[in-house]
């Protein structure tokens, strides 16, 4: 098959996405592309152990409170820096799926399905995971 052409649907109506974000209007990659893997799970991780330490210093560490407050950060940085703390380091964005300020309401949403962990494991050929999907948001390279 030539490199620009488009596959067909495998199933239902709508033809798979020749790279992630195509459907949504983004481009493939560089700035404004939909974030892969690498950056996301970096951006997670760094966000977690920040969640830690603080949970650590003031909390002695507790289960309840790391959750507490890696939701928290997502919660406060997310509509006002467009990103948490590991995002803005990894080079990262979050905006709605039509582009734009993700509100208020969006993070609020994307944090409660983030913290159970299985939607965040679910993700589509746009590779959104289903807390971005629910809260109709992307999360780009800024």
């Amino acid at each position: 098959m030539p490199a620009n052409t488009r596959p067909s649907a495998s199933s239902g109506d709508v033809a798979p996405s020749l790279f992630p974000g195509e459907r949504l209007g983004l481009p493939e990659s560089g700035q404004h592309s939909v974030a892969r893997a690498g950056r996301r799970i970096g951006a997670l991780v760094l966000d977690w152990i920040v969640a830690m330490l603080v949970s650590g210093m003031f909390f002695g560490g507790e289960a309840w409170a790391n959750t507490a407050i890696f939701a928290l950060m997502q919660i406060v940085f997310l509509p006002t820096l467009g990103g948490s703390i590991g995002h803005r380091i990894f080079g990262l964005r979050l905006i709605r799926i039509t582009g734009g300020w993700a509100g208020v309401w969006r993070p609020l949403v994307r944090t409660a399905l983030l913290i159970i962990v299985l939607p965040a494991l679910v993700w589509d050929s746009d590779q959104r995971g289903f807390h971005d999907k629910v809260a109709g948001t992307v999360l780009i390279r800024a």
